[in-house]
């Protein structure tokens, strides 16, 4: 056959051979890249494990542990090491980590939890419930002072078997399966050291967790500080093997000196960095991810201490006054969202109608028409300007007459951020009438000075709320006083009953619903003026791919899909896809 076509061929002139090479090369031509189409509609891109991350931190992790660290550097170096029973995902869910399953009885109070099979630490010892167990009773003793330990008191821990364990609250507590993300201690390594030498422990700076990293290498500088550590994928990770194959953490003193780690090639990722420098670095095409952080800013009114913030007139005037996206646009360069209310924006559910909020800006008023409208409102109410524009008004009772004077003081701390939305805020207020004074503190002496001593007319500041959606603690009118965190010491008795059904019921329409009514109490009564919530910067490296910032509430939450980040891929056939 081959000899009949070879004859064939060699029988065509040369315009018969050329036109048969070109038919022939567009047969093969065309056949190939119909199989070409085929295979790629059979295959699909996959990430696979590989490649490096150099992630750069301010600050040093002087405790990596779930039940003592207490700074960002070290929050994030945990996150990574350890997992516990439940995880938060970035869209604000929480899913079984170390459990296979759990389950909450009827009434709220008893939480059953079943381990995943063949579930092992780091260094290959199996992980039990006595595991859990020791993490729990360690974090409710009394001299590790683990910050961790309010949120299991009153819990009756039951071990039921080794893979079994049970939780029994004294009364419901819906915010409490947020507590089950602790991160789990192995037994067998801590359970022979003393609670008081527990903060001196090497396995501190070089731990053994079950997380989703375990530390491959580290090295120190002369001074014995850690220059970075060296993770690398835990193949029996609960929740499946990283892909990224390698994070060096490295650790800088401040974010100058990170930001030169970063522009020297030292680093490719950061995270936590101004406003300010997340612009310079975006005009120079740098990859940039940012999220709200659920902490709202604002100025909380100390009535107790300023009197003429009694009247609610000037709370309202006050509140009124600030155009909040300019100050979000000013002082966070943009990287932050506008609040109005306690509960803020980026959390799925808030849902109070900003419309009718006193705090609302109309995005077709300027400053200052806010001003004149704010200032409007209290000469409406009887204040009128002295000869140096500050508002004053007289009132009289029987034949005594007494004078009031719009004037107090904010109080911040020597955050630039926080000291220039103040000054920017003393600017607008003192338009509408009011003499402010700012007061600028370290952070330290504000904290034990003015926030614990409740020593402020008004305090800007922020709270941070979680996943769990507990306003309690900054505005029930039981924590008014240190260690409470209501610092406006606000005091409602409908608002402290829509609070306490809220932490108790675990039906989230209603836990909601209860929020919603709470906020609208707020908004009526104004015992603060809520301004923003900034944005978490993360800048990446090019390429990463797989990474949700999502829902988080404090920075080393970046890392709660950290499994799923990755760097490699490759082409494979459907079916071989995972």
């Amino acid at each position: 056959m081959n000899q009949k076509i070879s004859k064939a061929i060699a029988s065509f002139s040369l315009t018969e051979k050329f036109l048969f090479s070109i038919f022939a090369i567009l047969i093969v031509g065309s056949t190939l890249l119909i199989l070409w189409n085929i295979n790629n509609q059979f295959m699909v891109t996959v990430p696979v494990r590989g490649g490096t991350i150099q992630e750069g931190i301010i600050g040093y992790p002087r405790l990596i542990n779930p039940l003592l660290s207490y700074t960002d550097a070290g929050n994030d170096m945990t996150t990574l090491i350890y997992s516990g029973l439940m995880k938060a995902t970035p869209d604000g869910n929480l899913v079984p980590d170390l459990a296979s399953s759990y389950n909450i009885s009827n009434d709220g109070l008893t939480y059953d939890f079943t381990l995943k099979d063949n579930l092992t630490f780091q260094d290959g010892t199996p992980l039990t419930t006595d595991d859990i167990e020791f993490t729990v009773q360690k974090a409710l003793d009394p001299v590790l002072k683990s910050p961790k330990a309010a949120n299991w008191e009153g819990v009756t821990i039951k071990k039921i078997n080794s893979k079994e364990i049970q939780f029994i609250l004294s009364k419901p507590y819906s915010p409490f399966l947020e507590n089950t993300t602790l991160g789990i201690l192995p037994k067998h390594l801590w359970k022979n050291i003393d609670s008081d030498l527990w903060s001196l422990s090497s396995y501190n700076q070089e731990p053994i967790g079950s997380g989703p990293y375990y530390i491959k290498d580290v090295k120190r500088d002369q001074n014995g500080l850690y220059e970075y550590y060296h993770l690398t994928p835990f193949s029996h990770y609960a929740l499946g093997e990283p892909y990224v194959g390698n994070i060096i953490i490295r650790f800088y003193t401040n974010e100058q000196d990170l930001i030169n780690a970063y522009d020297s090639g030292e680093i490719n990722t950061m995270g936590g960095i101004s406003s300010t420098n997340a612009s310079i670095l975006k005009n120079k095409g740098a990859d940039i991810v940012t999220t709200p952080l659920p902490r709202t800013f604002g100025i909380f009114f100390n009535q107790s201490q300023s009197h003429v913030l009694l009247n609610k007139e000037v709370r309202q005037a006050l509140n009124m006054s600030i155009n909040r996206q300019d100050i979000v646009n000013d002082v966070l360069n943009g990287y932050g969202i506008v609040e109005t209310g306690a509960l803020p924006s980026s959390i799925s559910g808030s849902t109070l109608d900003s419309s009718t909020s006193s705090g609302a800006v109309s995005s077709s008023e300027t400053q200052d028409q806010l001003i004149s409208d704010a200032r409007a409102l209290l000469i409406k109410n009887g204040w009128a300007p002295d000869t140096n524009g500050i508002m004053e008004k007289t009132t009289k009772t029987g034949k005594t007459s007494s004078t009031q004077i719009l004037q107090f003081s904010i109080s911040t701390s020597d955050s630039p951020d926080l000291k220039h939305t103040a000054e920017l805020v003393q600017s607008i207020w003192k338009k509408v009438g009011a003499d402010v004074t700012v007061k600028v503190f370290e952070l330290s002496d504000l904290n034990q000075s003015v926030i614990r001593t409740r020593n402020y007319d008004s305090l800007l500041f922020g709270t941070v709320v979680g996943r769990d959606l507990d306003l309690f603690g900054f505005w029930h009118s039981s924590q008014r006083n240190d260690p409470g965190l209501n610092i406006a010491m606000y005091a409602n008795i409908k608002a402290d009953k829509l609070l306490e059904d809220a932490r108790s019921t675990s039906d989230m329409s209603q836990r909601l619903n209860d929020y919603n009514l709470f906020e609208k109490e707020i908004d009526n009564d104004i015992p603060a003026v809520f301004l923003y919530s900034p944005d978490y910067i993360y800048v990446k490296p090019k390429p990463l791919e797989g990474i949700v910032l999502g829902n988080i509430t404090v920075p080393a939450e970046r890392f709660l899909n950290v499994q799923s980040w990755y760097k490699e891929t490759e082409r494979v056939w459907t079916i071989f896809a995972k």
